[in-house]
């Protein structure tokens, strides 16, 4: 079992207050908390969703789950996240069912060991890594039979990228799956550079633009953090098209002169 990392730090320690917490990130047609019911439309394969922690920006990850509430509910949910702490093997994925206080969030058994034939199982990486964490408690708000397969990248490389997009794209074949790239745009900048750089990235993400995604990063050398998950996350489902469902920064919540920009972006067949 994976114990809670950042419970009671990025997030409520307890379940009542938590729930609170993510019903009160959600905004919907009736207004703060409102959740809409489970669709069926099914063309939702990816995402970028943030994962600071809850008040800076849980409203921007609520965009993502909404969206894949009113899609439909898929089987499985791959989680992709950079490591923070860069401990252990370039990609590890975790064997351990998630612990958190709304909890056991189960693993994709099967998925998980068809991918562990390629990259390897790092438990250590993960113990201390909240961005799969921030993930998890809203998939569990929205999907209590949730089963994931969790991932960490250390090399956010295109090769590696690529490498991983490939063993994902042919371990979820036959399943409806659901990949999930969690990442921060923009550290501690001016919030006009932020909105500069971030728009920048958010366009070649909209565009679908992997080599573009990489050049602007690259060029401006813009802090972004999870651009290796966002591309795997393109590159093993081959979505048509893409849309940016929240830019948010940390200075939309806290007063502060530098931000952390957040994007919530969903990906579609």
């Amino acid at each position: 079992m994976r114990p809670p990392a950042v419970a009671g730090h990025f997030y409520p320690a307890d379940e009542r207050n938590l729930r609170r917490a993510l019903k009160d990130c959600f905004l919907g047609p009736l207004g703060p908390g409102s959740i809409p019911s489970p669709g069926s439309e099914g063309c939702m394969v990816a995402a970028l969703s943030p994962h600071a922690g809850i008040m800076a920006s849980g409203m921007g990850a609520a965009h993502v789950y909404e969206a894949i509430l009113r899609d439909g509910l898929p089987d499985v949910y791959i989680l992709i996240g950079p490591k923070h702490r860069h401990r252990g093997r370039d990609v590890s994925l975790c064997d351990q069912p998630f612990l958190t206080p709304l909890g056991v969030c189960p693993l994709h058994e099967g998925i998980l060991r068809d991918l562990s034939r390629d990259h390897g199982v790092d438990n250590a990486a993960h113990a201390e890594e909240h961005c799969l964490e921030m993930q998890v408690i809203f998939l569990q708000f929205i999907d209590p039979q949730a089963r994931i397969v969790p991932i960490l990248m250390g090399d956010q490389s295109l090769e590696s990228a690529e490498k991983l997009a490939e063993s994902v794209r042919l371990a979820c074949k036959g399943q409806r799956a659901m990949v999930i790239a969690s990442g921060d745009m923009s550290h501690y900048v001016p919030k006009w550079k932020a909105q500069e750089d971030d728009a920048a990235v958010i366009d070649r993400m909209l565009a679908l633009d992997v080599p573009g995604i990489y050049e602007t990063i690259y060029s401006r050398d813009i802090s972004a953090c999870g651009y290796g998950p966002t591309v795997a996350a393109i590159l093993s489902t081959r979505p048509s098209r893409a849309k940016l469902l929240k830019h948010m920064d940390s200075g939309d919540v806290f007063d502060s002169r530098e931000v952390v920009g957040y994007a919530s972006v969903a990906f579609y067949r």
